[in-house]
């Protein structure tokens, strides 16, 4: 990880930044001091950047790659909440706000850039620019919306249903995460995923 002040391609990910909804509505000066916190770390497929149960928790904003949220059950069975990548960002601000440990895991599962702060030096940001604090609550109530009408969906539809709604909502995606790792999210062997793409469902 490297300060992201002292980056060689600073200029380049602090522009890379600037697309993140979260962060669209900071002045020159707010990004400036933002950039003072900010951490790049570079992660492999298969790097976790944030352990489930721990309770030192960060920021991410995701400059490029795919990341995942996961969780597992203690014999080691995973199920993914859901992807993001470039412009998005990752976050166990509810975790930390209510003092439990991370519910879930953060992963990358492509080859991965991030710029990462600690929780706290982030909500401190956020508690003196009012704009940007409803910006980011506004977003962490749709992740958890998401995450939430993903595992609804994985109970009403049926598996063309749900091949056709990630398709719908995220076609960006599609053709940049393994397929096994796709099946898995839409709860579905990869041998039927790979049926589906040839019937043109996907």
């Amino acid at each position: 990880m490297t300060s992201l002040l002292s980056h060689p391609e600073r200029r380049i990910i602090a522009a890379q930044l600037n697309q993140s909804e979260v962060l669209k509505g900071l002045t020159e000066s707010d990004r400036a001091e933002l950039e003072t916190h900010l951490e790049v770390v570079d992660g492999n497929k298969g790097d976790f950047l944030l352990r489930q149960g721990v309770r030192e928790m960060e920021q991410y904003f995701i400059v490029e790659g795919v990341l995942k949220r996961v969780v597992s059950n203690p014999e080691g069975k995973e199920m993914i909440l859901r992807f993001a990548a470039e412009g998005d960002m990752e976050t166990s601000y509810a975790a930390w706000r209510m003092g439990t440990p991370a519910p879930y895991g953060i992963v990358c599962v492509t080859k991965a850039r991030v710029a990462r702060l600690p929780l706290p030096q982030w909500v401190e940001f956020l508690e003196r620019r009012r704009i940007s604090k409803d910006l980011f609550e506004n977003a962490v109530m749709r992740l958890m919306t998401e995450v939430m009408s993903h595992t609804i969906t994985l109970h009403l539809l049926d598996a063309p249903g749900r091949v056709h709604r990630f398709l719908r909502k995220r076609p960006d995606l599609v053709e940049r995460i393994p397929q096994k790792q796709l099946a898995a999210y839409l709860n579905l062997s990869a041998e039927t995923l790979s049926r589906l793409k040839q019937r043109g469902k996907i």
